[in-house]
């Protein structure tokens, strides 16, 4: 077996706890390397090995005081610092755990020292009694640049180092950096001139050259913010002031939209042939619809109008959401009302379950709007809907569809320890277009919820939507990153525009594609792929969990994947920017 392939991924500006737990993630699930770029907000971090006299002694707000299980001592990390996260297999060094160890460490400061020198700084080194990149390191007093911190479980690493581009240094002062009384300093106090992207391309070259002998890729979070028109005034004018038709239901949370069948806006007449549905009335779906009218239920199956209602509801499988129906977001892609959210019915829940159980359902899917006003972002009422769907249906499998509650890793315990059958939580799009489809969520912050959810030994779902202007390589780094955190199923599908006010399709992906990206799912090891351009992310839900169940393990991303080279051989069309 050869040399894996690097995945480099830059992610911007992400919490230090949801770093963590997509390191984890990645070390536990995935057999490949990756080296994760990014910032933290401020957050001083601190090892077991700590002396107490080195902690921050004055109040640390807004910075964080987080322990973590590295080497080292007690650091600082913030914005103007770039902060690398290795996760890479060291089996290849046939040395003691020490010296294995000793010779990566050593690898990082070489990595770093090049990466300055490439970018023009000169006289930067390291020093034999302390670990990390220094300025004029042959000086009686030597400036710090660069820290590391590492830790080597099993083989493979974790964090890594941090670098000081253009940071308030001042933070520094609280404590004792790295339990070394030795100056701190950065790019710009040094008089280098550099970007964070530029530090980032120099830092990620070297890598690619030092790591990447098997192959690389790398897929970066946009570097600056999309500025997304408002829709609030044209969905209004369109629904009679509640952004949205009838009584107001989305499928806010679920992948790829709504159909443009559904709602007014999308331009059907120039959707292919293969987007257009034929109803396909059965029986069963006859008298779940009959059941619909006579009790006055609502599912977002038929409110979102999704072209799979009549197959999912014939099979037993039907969606409904709760937390009410407006939204805190405002996603580019979704057609849900955005003002401000009424207060939660406490007597949703029992609502719900109440419809499972008259719908006869064998497995229910709950959702949820984003509900960023509530403190723990609707994690409560997830719960109370869950118990009261098994208190009254007890052989219906239950699925919850959940947003990133924040990156409360709290919240989406209070989820997690209810062991719902499936739990799933969509990406939705690729890592670059994160911040233009949906501006209030996060690339990492979506993988790290996953990682968090598997690590309990849930099975995990997430869904994509293609049509944004992302690339094919782009749409495989995404789906290789997902099964790196272990998620177990994953649904593909075209995305259609839900009215004029929204981001327009720039591609309409053909069938004989989605059918590749479904190959190449199932060889990342996926236990359920279902790629095609009317999958939406509860479609065939029921069996998806019934085969996740049954295969009893998570995707996992190893060497001889064939997005490996699928990536390199479509590298050109790859946008890096």
């Amino acid at each position: 077996m050869g040399r894996r392939a690097l995945s480099i991924r830059w992610l911007g500006r992400v919490g230090y706890e949801e770093a963590w737990a997509l390191q984890r993630g990645l070390h536990e699930s995935s057999e490949g390397d990756h080296l994760l770029l990014l910032e933290h907000p401020h957050v001083f971090t601190y090892g077991p090995r700590s002396r107490p006299e080195h902690l921050p002694v004055a109040p640390t707000a807004p910075a964080k005081l987080i322990r973590t299980d590295r080497g080292g001592d007690v650091t600082y990390h913030g914005p103007g610092q770039l902060v690398g996260y290795p996760i890479l297999s060291l089996s290849g060094i046939r040395q003691s755990g020490f010296v294995a160890t000793s010779a990566y460490v050593r690898a990082l400061e070489e990595l770093l020292i090049g990466a300055l020198e490439d970018l023009g700084l000169s006289d930067v080194g390291r020093l034999d009694r302390y670990q990390g990149v220094w300025k004029e390191p042959t000086n009686p007093l030597p400036r710090k640049l660069a820290a590391l911190g590492v830790r080597v479980r099993r083989g493979r690493t974790l964090h890594g180092f941090s670098l000081n581009v253009d940071p308030d240094l001042s933070w520094f002062d609280r404590i004792v950096p790295c339990g070394i009384r030795l100056p701190v300093t950065s790019l710009a106090s040094e008089g280098l001139k550099a970007t964070m992207r530029d530090v980032v391309d120099a830092v990620a070259a070297r890598a690619a050259d030092r790591w990447g002998q098997g192959g690389w890729n790398r897929a970066d979070v946009a570097w600056s913010r999309y500025l997304i028109p408002t829709r609030r005034s044209a969905l209004a004018e369109k629904s009679g002031g509640t952004g949205l038709g009838g009584n107001g239901r989305s499928a806010c949370a679920g992948s790829s939209g709504k159909t443009a069948d559904a709602v007014s806006g999308g331009d059907s007449a120039r959707k292919p042939q293969w987007l257009r549905v034929v109803a396909h009335t059965t029986p069963e779906f006859r008298r779940l619809r009959a059941l619909m009218r006579r009790n006055e239920l609502v599912t977002v199956c038929e409110e979102a109008g999704c072209p799979n209602i009549y197959e999912c509801w014939s099979e037993g499988t039907a969606t409904f959401m709760i937390c009410g129906e407006r939204c805190t977001r405002s996603c580019g892609f979704c057609l849900v009302d955005t003002r401000r959210p009424e207060p939660l019915r406490a007597e949703e829940p029992e609502m719900v379950a109440d419809a499972v159980s008259t719908m006869g359902l064998s497995h229910a899917v709950i959702t949820a709007v984003a509900r960023d006003d509530l403190p723990d972002g609707g994690a409560d009422h997830f719960v109370s809907t869950i118990r009261a769907v098994r208190r009254k249906c007890p052989g219906v499998s239950v699925e919850v569809l959940v947003p990133d509650f924040k990156g409360d890793g709290k919240a989406l315990s209070a989820v997690t320890e209810e062991r719902p059958d499936v739990l799933n939580h969509n990406l939705e799009t690729v890592a670059r277009l994160q911040r233009r489809v949906r501006p209030s969520a996060g690339y990492a912050r979506s993988l790290a919820l996953l990682a968090r959810a598997a690590e309990t030994g849930l099975i995990t779902k997430s869904s994509l939507m293609v049509g944004l202007g992302e690339s094919f390589p782009e749409v495989c780094e995404a789906m290789a990153d997902l099964a790196g955190v272990g998620c177990s199923i994953l649904t593909i599908g075209q995305y259609l525009q839900p009215s004029s006010a929204h981001l327009q399709v720039e591609r309409w992906w053909e069938p004989f594609e989605f059918d590749r990206l479904a190959e190449i799912g199932h060889s990342l090891g996926f236990a359920h792929v279902e790629s095609s351009p009317l999958t939406r992310s509860s479609y065939h839900a029921a069996g998806a969990a019934r085969r996740a169940a049954a295969n009893g393990r998570s995707a996992r991303s190893g060497s001889d994947s064939p997005v490996e080279w699928e990536g390199r051989r479509l590298e050109s069309q790859l946008s890096i920017s």
